[in-house]
């Protein structure tokens, strides 16, 4: 391990959101909340200072390689969420660390499982901060690094791609810096037009950017107790479509400011994803017609939550805990599948169910017929080896921190409901569950230890679980 090339990069991870922990505070003054501006600016102080002096260990070697990748992502995250959550704790918000530490883990890796019964008394400021941990946390920490620093003397594709969402991340051009930059450029201007197009719905500036913030991350704080259940159907339009876009692998946005319509267009992963989608909102759209006064409010409602759900967004419309039975299972079918590799949506990924599918299809034609060849192919590409093997592993690795985690939270005694939906809601990065984790409800009644449970749980979601479970094998701490 090369512990001088981690704690630099740490290092410059602080004295990022120490800069960006300026925006809140000038929203504080904005709104004439001088304690909370005081707050934010002792934070971010605390912030740059610590990662300045880290800044300054020089390592010997600046060899980078994926054992580093992994430590240096987990420990970034873990470490901007302890101190983003410094603010919701001075400002007695949250005055409970492991609370704030929940709230704050679950906005950077744009969860939206909150702890709060209501939002609507909370600072401006710290709605702000809460909404901005979406953006900052969407597109990655360290994208947003890497497009900044032209780190040299190491393969920095690791860092890129121990932090990306998905089975594997490919450079768009041949230099990460580069690549970085045309992700966070495509995810900027996403937001931009979506911030305008609800401010032309009649939303103000401050909600507006919440909005965009929290859709972009595909996160799903609100700052309204009822969420998106009181704004006007084209509000709710609006972020039905940006959800569903910023779920779109942006590999696919590329090749279209490219011109590469054909070659967008064939994407497996976009087609798949784009065809559950028009499936799942038609099964629900007729299962909770009864519910509703007119066809196009129903309808309304399933693409809302059908786009909120499987973008593992987090908003809500309405109170889906109270549609039929149907309605509700497909909608957690959905938290499991996710958005496509490559988006700020977590999830398992449609790409790797694709290739799940077509591995399966693959031994069923060897058991039948052994001497044939039978390539996995995806995209017309051949599927090597060691992508599929990979996804194998992800997804037992998937099953056994689900099914640790269920039993662990088990032990507050809630119903299996509540329990199973909390885990899939976490590990997954959606927000909301069911029954007492409802859209309406909270992860408040949970025992601190249940939470922190639930803290690993968002963090091995967002980070694509290995570099989380690295950090408790020993080699990883080895000096070689």
């Amino acid at each position: 391990m090369n512990y001088a090339i981690v704690f630099r990069l740490l290092g410059y991870i602080l004295m990022i959101e120490g800069t960006l922990l300026l925006l809140p505070a000038v929203t504080s003054l904005i709104y004439a909340e001088w304690a909370v501006m005081g707050v934010f600016l002792l934070t971010a102080a605390i912030s740059a200072v610590l990662g300045f002096a880290l800044r300054t260990i020089k390592p010997r070697s600046k060899v980078f390689y994926m054992r580093e990748g992994f430590a240096a992502t987990a420990l970034s995250w873990i470490t901007i969420s302890i101190m983003g959550a410094v603010p919701f704790v001075l400002t007695g918000c949250i005055p409970n660390p492991v609370d704030a530490m929940f709230e704050t883990v679950s906005g950077f890796t744009t969860t939206g499982a909150s702890i709060l019964p209501g939002v609507e008394g909370l600072p401006n400021g710290i709605l702000f901060w809460r909404s901005f941990t979406h953006w900052i946390g969407g597109m990655g920490v360290l994208v947003f690094l890497l497009s900044l620093l032209p780190l040299t003397g190491g393969s920095h594709v690791n860092l890129m791609k121990a932090e990306s969402p998905g089975p594997q991340v490919d450079k768009l051009v041949p230099k990460v810096q580069s690549t970085a930059k045309i992700l966070y450029g495509i995810y900027f201007a996403l937001t931009v037009v979506e911030f305008c197009f609800l401010l032309a719905g009649g939303m103000n500036v401050f909600n507006s950017l919440l909005t965009a913030f929290g859709t972009a991350g595909t996160g799903g704080f609100g700052f309204k107790n009822d969420s998106f259940a009181s704004f006007s159907p084209y509000i709710q339009w609006v972020v039905t479509v940006f959800m569903i876009l910023f779920g779109v692998n942006f590999n696919v946005y590329f090749l279209l400011l490219l011109r590469r319509f054909r070659r967008a267009a064939s994407s497996e992963e976009v087609r798949a994803y784009l065809a559950i989608i028009l499936a799942a909102v038609a099964v629900i759209t007729v299962n909770i017609r009864s519910l509703y006064g007119t066809f196009g409010e129903a309808l309304r409602h399933a693409a809302f939550q059908v786009g909120s759900i499987i973008t593992t967004t987090g908003f809500s419309s309405c109170d889906f805990d109270l549609w039929p039975t149907l309605a509700k299972e497909v909608l957690v079918l959905l938290m499991f599948v996710g958005a496509c590799a490559g988006s700020t949506g977590g999830g398992i990924k449609v790409s790797r169910f694709l290739l799940l599918g077509k591995t399966l299809g693959k031994e069923l034609k060897q058991a039948l017929h052994p001497q044939v060849v039978a390539p996995v192919r995806m995209d017309g590409k051949l599927v090597n080896h060691e992508t599929i093997r990979t996804t194998n592993v992800f997804v037992a690795a998937y099953i056994f921190i689900f099914a640790a985690s269920f039993m662990l939270v088990s032990l507050d005694g809630f119903d299996m409901v509540t329990n199973f939906t909390s885990i899939a809601a976490t590990l997954n990065n959606i927000g909301p569950g069911l029954n007492q984790v409802g859209p309406m409800m909270n992860f408040g009644a949970y025992s601190n230890f249940a939470k922190l449970v639930l803290i690993f749980d968002m963090l091995a979601g967002r980070l694509e679980i290995f570099p989380m479970l690295v950090l408790f094998l020993p080699d990883t701490w080895r000096r070689f």
